[in-house]
């Protein structure tokens, strides 16, 4: 199938294939983004948990030590 637009030739198959082009890289930043928004809630859920090992650090390890004596 062929598709004239003024005094040239342009195929369907042309104007598909790039526009299947530019979806497909469409789609490859999205989901690079998601990547990154994923790595930046895990970076953010480590950080938490190391802020809270460190101010909970000594409790816990008492509750621990408790625990264990007593069994």
């Amino acid at each position: 199938m062929r598709c004239i637009v003024g005094r040239g030739e342009r195929t369907f198959v042309g104007s598909i294939s790039l526009m299947h082009k530019l979806v497909a890289a469409f789609r490859r930043a999205d989901l690079g983004q998601g990547l990154a928004e994923y790595a930046l809630i895990l970076a953010l859920i480590a950080i938490v948990a190391i802020i809270a090992l460190i101010f909970l650090g000594g409790q816990v390890s008492q509750i621990l030590s408790n625990v264990g004596n007593s069994v």
